[in-house]
C-alpha cells in the first residue's frame, strides 16, 4: 500500500479484482480528456493520460500527473464518450470488472454524467504511475456517500 505522508510516486500494478478495487480507489476524481485516451488494438492496449488527486494523510489535496494501462485487451466500447470531441474532460468515478470465462471479462471505466468505457480483457492487467508533477489541487472532490 502507497505512504500517505510520502511525495513518491504512486505505481500499481493490477492483476486480479481485488488490485482493481485497489487501482480505482486511488483514480477516483482522475481526470482526463477523451484525446489523451488511446485504444491501441495492436498491441491489445488501452492507455490513457490525466490528473489523479493525490489526498495526503495531513490533509493536502494535490493533483498529479498521472499514466496507465490496460493489457490484453481485446475491445474497446464507449457509451457517452465522443472521441471526435478531443478535448471533452471526463471525470473517472470508478473502475469495476465484471468477469466472464475466466481469466477473461470485462473492466468498465465510469465516468460522471453517465459515461462509460468497457474494456474486453482476456484477463486484467493494468499499470499506472505518477509521471511526476505535482501541484495544489484547485478544489477537493466531495461525494455524498449518503447517494451510493
Amino acid at each position: 500500500m502507497p505512504d500517505l505522508a510520502s511525495d513518491a510516486p504512486l505505481r500499481l500494478v493490477a492483476l486480479d479484482p481485488e488490485d482493481l478495487e485497489i487501482l480505482s480507489a486511488h483514480l477516483q476524481d482522475f481526470v482526463a480528456r477523451v484525446g489523451d485516451l488511446a485504444w491501441l488494438p495492436r498491441e491489445k492496449r488501452f492507455a490513457f493520460v490525466g490528473n489523479r488527486i493525490d489526498r495526503r494523510v495531513d490533509g493536502e489535496v494535490r493533483r498529479r500527473r498521472t499514466a496507465g494501462h490496460f493489457d490484453r485487451v481485446t475491445k474497446v466500447s464507449a457509451r457517452g464518450v465522443d472521441r471526435s470531441q478531443a478535448d471533452t474532460v471526463l471525470n473517472l468515478l470508478a473502475v469495476t470488472f465484471s468477469p466472464a470465462e475466466e481469466p477473461s471479462g470485462a473492466v468498465e471505466l465510469h465516468f460522471s454524467g453517465g459515461a462509460s468505457l468497457r474494456l474486453d480483457v482476456e484477463c486484467i492487467e493494468a499499470q499506472v504511475v505518477d509521471l511526476g508533477p505535482v501541484w495544489a489541487a484547485k478544489a477537493a472532490p466531495a461525494h455524498d456517500l449518503d447517494e451510493a
